[in-house]
C-alpha cells in the first residue's frame, strides 16, 4: 500500500495529513505548532508525530509554506544584485534593493533592439559585487517581447561570478517592466533559503528511508515539481489560502464553491469554479511591492484566533496585530498561570493596545541589532517569562514608554500574550484544547472594563469573529459594494438577507464553532467537512498540475522595399503585414497570420507538456484547453492583436499510477478532451 504525505507550515500551525492512494481516504492527521524562524523544525515534528505505520509507504510529499511570504513581509531575504536594462524611472521611495543599476539597452513593443545593452558594465556591476550578493537578477525594457538582453547579461554574470541569475521573462509575459524587475529581485533574494529548506526536508525524508518524490505548492492552486520550484520561490507566496482552498474543494466534492479560512493570523476567502481556483487579474501584493505573480484571487481579513482582543474607553478591539492566547501561554510557560492571577491591572487612563490587564511580554530569542536607550531598559526588564506592563512599571520605577514597547514589538524582539478569540471559545466551552483557567481570568478581567461578565464578553467576540467573516465573504462575491450595504445586511434590521448559491466551505481548527453565527448572518449551505482543522495540509497534497501559458499575436506593418518586394507591388503598396508572435523562448515573424497561430498554439502545448513532465505527469495524464482573445478594429479583418491562452490541467497526483480516476477526482472536472476554438474565436 502506498501513501502520500500533506503539509503546510501556516503561521501558528503547521499541519500533516496522510492520504491513501488507491482511493483518496484520510488515514492520519496531525497539528503542531510552528517553529521560527525555520519552519523546518515543525515539519520534523509533524512527521515524527504520525502514524510511522504508514510513513514507511510514503512515495509522494506536497508542501505549502509561508516562508517565501515571511521573508518578503519581514525583509530578511539575501542580498542581490539587480541590473536593470533600458530608460527605467525609478520611484521617488526607491528600488526595494540595496545593491542595482541601471544600463543603457531593452527593447521596443515590437521586440526590435532599442539599444545596444551595455556589457561593458555588465561586467563591471558583476565583478564589483560578486563577494558581496547571494545572487543576481535582470530586467529589461520589453523582454517580454524579446529577451535577447536578459539573456545575455545572465551569461555573462554567470560566467563571471558562478551566482544564479533570474530574468525578468522568466517570471511574467506582461508588460511592465519595473513590476517584473520587482519580482525577478524578491524571487533572487528568495533563492537560498528556498534551497535551504528544500534540502532540509529532503534529508530529513532521506533519514527516515522515506523514497518519495518531493513536490511544493504554488499561489495559483497548483503543485510543481522541485526544480521549478528551486528556481521560481517568489511562486509559492499566499500558498497557504491556495491549499486551503484546494483542500476545501476535495474534502466536499463540490468541484465549485467558496472557502472561508479562520487563520491564527487572518482569515481568507476564496473560490474555486470548475474545479479551478479563481485567480486575480492583478499581480499579488507582498510587503506593499506588487509583483507579476499570479495567485488566487482572495479577500484577507487581521480577524483570526490568535488576534488581540483589547479594551479601550468601554469598547472591545480585535486585532489587528495577533498574540499567544492566554491558554497556550499557561501551557507553554511554567507558572503564567499563577502569575496572571496575581497580576495588577494598569490604569484605565493608560489602557491603549499595549497596555491591557490582559497584556503580557517575553522574548522571542532574536537578538537585538541596534536599540535606543529607553529601548534597551525595557528589553533588559522583559526576560524570558511572561511580564506585565505594571510589572515593567515597578521594576523601572517610572512609566515605560509606549512607543519604545511598540518599537520592539514591530522588531520582533519582544513576543506579547493576551486575550483572543481563541480564549473567548475556550470559555464558552465550544473549542477546550489548552488552559481553560487562564481564558476565564482574561475574560473577567476585560469584562469589569465593558460592565458585563466573562461570558458576555466571550459571546460579543465570537459575534464579532462570526461577522467578519461574513463581511470577508460579501465583500470578496460583490465587489464594490460599500460597508454600510454589508451592515445593514448582516444585521437584518431592514428584515433584509444575504443568499449565496454556492456553498460556503469553512475550514480551520476550531472554525465549528462559528457555523451556526455565520448561518444567523447569511443564508448559504455552509459546511465544516470532517479534517476541517487540517485543510490545508490536504490542498498542499491534492493541488493539481496547472499552468497557464499566454502568447500574444501582434499585427504589423513593415516599410515595403525593392528588397522585399517586385516592382508592381513597390507600385501598389507603401506597406506589407507580419505578424509577430511573442513567446517566453522568443520573438517569431510570420506573413501569414494562421502560421503565427499554429505557432503560439503549439508553443503553449509543448511548455505545458514540458512543465508537467518536470512535475511527474505523463502526457496521458494532462488536459490541455486552448482558446484565443482576439482584437478586431474592423469585422471581417483579422485581428491586430490575439491572446492566445494555452492552459494545462494535470491529474491528482494521488491516482497516477491507476488506470482510472476515482469519481471522488472527477466530479464535474475540466473534460479530458482537448478543446480548441478556431482562430476565429467563434
Amino acid at each position: 500500500m502506498q501513501y502520500s504525505l500533506g503539509i503546510d507550515a501556516g503561521g501558528t500551525f503547521t499541519d500533516g495529513v496522510i492520504i491513501r492512494d488507491s482511493d483518496g481516504k484520510i488515514m492520519d492527521t496531525t497539528k503542531v505548532l510552528t517553529t521560527y524562524p525555520d519552519p523546518t523544525g515543525g515539519i520534523k515534528k509533524v512527521i515524527d508525530s504520525l502514524d510511522p505505520v504508514y510513513v514507511k509507504d510514503i512515495k509522494l510529499v506536497s508542501v505549502s509554506t509561508t516562508l517565501s511570504t515571511n521573508t518578503i513581509l519581514e525583509d530578511t531575504g539575501y542580498p542581490v544584485g539587480v541590473i536593470l536594462i533600458g530608460d527605467y524611472v525609478i520611484p521617488d521611495e526607491g528600488f526595494p534593493a540595496r545593491y542595482y543599476i541601471r544600463l543603457s539597452g531593452g527593447h521596443t513593443s515590437n521586440g526590435e533592439e532599442a539599444a545596444p545593452l551595455d556589457e561593458a558594465g555588465v561586467r563591471q556591476f558583476a565583478l564589483e559585487l560578486k563577494d558581496n550578493v547571494a545572487a543576481f537578477s535582470v530586467s529589461s525594457f520589453f523582454s517580454n517581447r524579446n529577451s535577447e538582453h536578459e539573456l545575455r547579461v545572465k551569461q555573462i554574470v554567470r560566467e563571471l561570478t558562478g551566482l544564479p541569475v533570474v530574468c525578468g521573462h522568466e517570471l511574467s509575459q506582461e508588460v511592465g517592466a519595473y513590476d517584473r524587475a520587482i519580482t525577478a529581485y524578491l524571487n533572487a533574494q528568495l533563492l537560498p533559503i528556498t534551497h535551504k529548506f528544500i534540502q532540509s526536508i529532503m534529508k530529513d525524508i532521506g533519514s527516515r528511508g522515506i523514497d518519495a518524490n518531493l513536490l511544493m505548492l504554488k499561489c495559483d492552486g497548483s503543485v510543481v515539481g522541485m526544480a521549478e520550484a528551486l528556481e521560481r520561490p517568489i511562486e509559492s507566496i499566499f500558498s497557504g489560502p491556495a491549499a486551503s482552498l484546494v483542500g476545501a474543494a476535495f474534502l466536499t466534492e463540490f468541484d465549485t464553491c467558496v472557502m472561508v479560512d479562520v487563520g491564527g493570523t487572518s482569515t481568507d476567502v476564496a473560490m474555486i469554479r470548475n474545479g479551478v481556483p479563481e485567480i486575480s487579474n492583478q499581480g499579488a501584493v507582498v510587503g506593499g511591492w506588487k509583483t507579476m505573480v499570479k495567485a488566487i484571487k482572495m479577500e484577507t481579513s487581521a480577524t483570526g484566533g490568535d488576534s488581540h482582543v483589547w479594551v479601550q474607553d468601554q469598547k472591545f478591539y480585535i486585532g489587528p496585530r495577533r498574540v499567544i492566547p492566554l491558554c497556550r501561554a499557561a501551557s507553554e510557560y511554567t507558572g503564567f498561570l499563577e502569575r496572571l492571577k496575581e497580576s495588577k491591572s494598569p490604569s484605565r487612563k493608560l489602557l491603549c493596545e499595549n497596555v491591557q490587564p490582559t497584556k503580557f511580554f517575553v522574548r522571542t530569542g532574536v537578538r537585538p541589532l541596534e536599540l535606543t536607550r529607553t529601548e534597551e531598559e525595557i528589553y533588559d526588564v522583559i526576560q524570558g517569562v511572561p511580564i506585565s506592563y505594571v510589572d515593567i512599571f515597578q521594576r523601572l520605577k517610572k512609566q515605560p514608554s509606549v512607543r519604545a514597547l511598540d518599537s520592539l514589538i514591530k522588531n520582533r524582539l519582544v513576543q506579547t500574550i493576551g486575550f483572543t478569540p481563541t480564549d473567548a471559545l475556550h470559555v464558552l466551552g465550544d473549542f477546550k484544547q489548552w488552559e481553560t483557567e487562564a481564558s476565564m481570568i482574561g475574560a473577567e478581567r476585560l469584562s469589569r472594563h465593558l460592565r458585563v461578565n466573562r461570558e458576555d464578553i466571550a459571546i460579543m467576540v465570537k459575534h464579532k469573529v462570526a461577522r467578519n467573516m461574513a463581511t470577508d465573504l460579501v465583500s470578496y462575491l460583490v465587489e464594490g459594494i460599500s460597508q454600510s450595504v454589508i451592515d445593514q445586511m448582516l444585521c437584518g434590521k431592514n428584515f433584509t438577507r444575504f443568499r449565496i448559491e454556492t456553498p460556503v466551505v469553512l475550514l480551520g481548527g476550531p472554525v465549528v464553532a462559528y457555523k451556526t453565527e455565520m448561518e444567523k448572518l447569511i443564508d448559504a449551505n455552509i459546511v465544516v467537512p470532517e479534517h476541517a482543522s487540517v485543510g490545508n495540509a490536504v490542498g498542499a497534497l491534492v493541488g493539481k498540475g496547472i499552468k497557464r501559458v499566454e502568447i500574444l499575436i501582434k499585427r504589423d506593418f513593415a516599410p515595403v522595399t525593392g528588397e522585399n518586394v517586385t516592382d508592381e507591388e513597390l507600385k501598389n503598396a507603401r506597406e506589407l503585414i507580419r505578424y509577430f508572435a511573442f513567446t517566453p523562448q522568443g520573438r517569431r515573424v510570420f506573413s501569414q497570420y494562421m502560421e503565427a497561430y499554429e505557432f503560439a498554439r503549439d508553443a503553449g502545448r509543448n511548455i505545458i507538456m514540458d512543465y508537467m513532465k518536470a512535475a511527474g505527469y505523463s502526457k496521458d495524464e494532462v488536459e490541455i484547453e486552448v482558446t484565443k482573445k482576439d482584437l478586431v478594429i474592423r469585422e471581417g479583418e483579422e485581428p491586430l492583436e490575439s491572446k492566445v491562452i494555452v492552459v494545462g490541467i494535470g491529474t491528482s497526483r494521488l491516482v497516477v499510477e491507476k488506470d482510472v480516476i476515482p469519481d471522488y477526482m472527477r466530479k464535474k472536472a475540466v473534460s479530458s478532451r482537448t478543446a480548441e476554438r478556431s482562430y476565429s474565436g467563434k
